[in-house]
């Protein structure tokens, strides 16, 4: 067995019932042994939805479903699958995804449409959907009310731990609740959405304003993580609310009742996305990188991302290595606008780099001391403009190579 991230939070938080919502796990044996493996969500007619996914050119056949149903708006069932993600498996993967939405619908007696479909594991194999088909009934015989670590648990492949995040809002006087679970430890450079992740509501909101928070929230917190700088085929962050708070429907996303919901969902994906890079694959630190002084907000998250995506720079903090040169690399190779004789780069709080060069009276060992830690923080002002972005990773071992060199084995 995987040892649990040495990241990983102390524990899976106690995340309430929603109303509306009932989960229950099961083993079908799709790939992995001894474990569970499918999860089942129902949801009450009512339920408005909304996603985000993918903008990879290989996306599987799940997500092409997703894509199409969520534009309807309404959902009543979730069946995700873990261990094999139908994926690049052609007419074969699009008619199994049929197959299995066709059994659920008919199961909870709904539309086609309302039923939204997820595999993630490995890609290029047939989907054994006979196995998941033959399970529903047997599965939607356990749905509860509150099994949230049980359905974290049941997404995962890689992951050492389930990732899961609760926070309440109050829209117009009326108190909601948030909970979202996620998967994701490894092929992750997310673009619109992360690997898997499902957020759900009580409160009542229709699902165009659902879409537009999605939308913006994605942007500041799955879309600024990477671990290895690959996006998934599979990527899926949706968002489903019951309504059954009661709350007054607010019909515009921007409409100033919705300010501490959108707050508080925003700072759960944020929470659930950096769950997602300290469970990174081998990681043993997590890396926060702030960009300032470029061109623009998007200059900003491509010279972050060049950062958190250089081998270079996450072996050297991988090894304690304070190896600042490697950010300057990073920084010049992004494409970006940038100023070598104004950039400056922090790590750690101290300033190592400065105007093109070493910094002035540089002592390393605060830096190196910083490095030994679990938490590293480096800072890069680019010097040719007000652009800033914050971008999440973590550190490059030998264990990423351990566990992607053998995982199809």
């Amino acid at each position: 067995m995987t040892a649990i991230s040495p990241l990983a939070p102390k524990s899976f938080p106690d995340m309430p019932v929603i109303a509306g919502i009932r989960l229950a796990s099961h083993a079908c044996g799709v790939r992995y042994a001894g474990r569970t493996d499918l999860l089942l969500v129902e949801m009450d007619k009512g339920t408005s939805a909304a996603g985000v996914f993918t903008r990879s050119l290989t996306a599987s056949a799940p997500v092409e479903w997703c894509r199409t149903a969520v534009a309807k708006g309404s959902a009543r069932a979730l069946v995700v699958n873990s261990g094999n993600a139908n994926a690049f498996t052609g007419s074969v993967g699009v008619a199994s995804v049929r197959r299995t939405v066709e059994s659920a619908s008919a199961l909870m007696g709904c539309k086609d449409s309302e039923v939204y479909i997820a595999s993630t594991g490995t890609i290029g194999v047939r989907l054994p959907d006979e196995k998941i088909t033959a399970a529903l009934a047997d599965v939607r015989a356990k749905l509860q009310p509150g099994n949230w670590r049980d359905a974290a648990q049941a997404i995962m492949t890689t992951d050492t731990y389930p990732k899961g995040a609760t926070r309440t809002a109050v829209i117009d006087g009326t108190t909601v609740i948030i909970n979202g679970i996620a998967k994701g430890a490894g092929m992750i450079a997310p673009d619109m959405a992360t690997m898997l992740s499902y957020v759900f509501t009580d409160a009542a909101l229709p699902s165009g304003v659902l879409q537009d928070l999605l939308g913006k929230g994605v942007d500041r917190s799955f879309n600024a993580i990477t671990v290895d700088s690959d996006t998934s085929t599979s990527d899926t962050l949706m968002l489903f609310a019951t309504g059954k708070a009661g709350n007054t429907v607010i019909k515009d996303a921007k409409d100033k009742r919705l300010a501490d919901f959108k707050a508080k969902l925003f700072d759960l994906l944020l929470d659930l996305a950096l769950q997602v890079v300290k469970d990174g694959e081998g990681a043993t630190k997590f890396v926060t990188i702030h960009v300032t002084g470029a061109a623009g907000k998007r200059a900003a998250r491509t010279i972050g991302m060049a950062i958190a995506n250089s081998p270079l720079v996450k072996t050297a903090i991988a090894g304690e290595d304070a190896n600042w040169g490697r950010v300057v690399m990073a920084v010049g190779k992004a494409g970006e606008k940038a100023n070598r004789d104004r950039l400056s780069i922090r790590m750690g709080g101290v300033l190592v780099a400065d105007k093109g060069e070493i910094a002035a009276g540089y002592d390393e060992a605060p830096v190196t001391a910083h490095f030994k830690g679990q938490d590293i923080v480096i800072e890069v002002d680019v010097g040719v403009g007000k652009g800033r972005s914050t971008v999440y990773t973590c550190d490059l071992t030998h264990a990423y190579i351990d566990i992607n060199g053998s995982y199809r084995t």
